[in-house]
């Protein structure tokens, strides 16, 4: 049995509600709900890997719309001991997938202006979202393989917000065909 996890109802509007070979968890927008609902699930089942579908926005000119594997995840929201942007005080600064993709840069709050993302750049991130770090670091910590597939939504530039709610749809759907292309159902 595979796990689908996807944030919000939005982003499996165009999945059917049962999937043969797959349960289901959403777990909710932003790293700390997450996290709870990933190892509330991996406690309770047992899974042979964990998929993840949702939206992402670009910070880098060079990705276009589509579909894009995430190979790794760091945090945008968080500042070491000294300091340091993008390490947190106590985890790795970079989680990987094992699996060839973009890196995404993860944190709790909407990316939406152009200061931010050249911020966010510097660090070497190509996407944003607002759960992946999280739900690597789960899936490592209790030795279950992760795939995440983020479908891009929007620019993360001003208007960021708005533009998410009118194509989420879209991105549902791309992200189902993607889905079915690679996993048979």
């Amino acid at each position: 049995m595979k796990l689908l996890v996807a944030a919000h109802a939005s982003e499996l509007v165009a999945f059917e509600a049962d999937i043969p070979g797959f349960e289901r968890v959403l777990t909710g927008v932003g790293k700390i709900p997450a996290a709870f609902a990933l190892t509330r699930a991996l406690c309770a089942g047992e899974y042979e890997e964990i998929v993840v579908v949702g939206t992402a926005g670009a910070i880098d000119d060079a990705v276009e719309g589509g579909i894009y594997d995430i190979a790794g995840a760091i945090q945008h929201d968080v500042k070491g001991l000294d300091g340091t942007f993008g390490e947190h005080v106590s985890l790795p600064a970079r989680v990987d997938t094992g699996h060839e993709g973009l890196i995404i840069a993860t944190g709790d709050h909407f990316v939406d202006d152009a200061d931010t993302v050249a911020l966010i750049r510097g660090l070497g991130a190509r996407l944003v979202d607002m759960e992946s770090y999280a739900l690597i670091w789960v899936a490592q910590q209790f030795g279950v393989p992760v795939r995440i597939l983020r479908a891009v939504s929007d620019r993360a530039q001003d208007g960021a917000t708005e533009l998410w709610d009118v194509v989420v749809e879209r991105c549902s759907h791309q992200l189902r065909a993607e889905f079915r292309n690679r996993y048979g159902v």
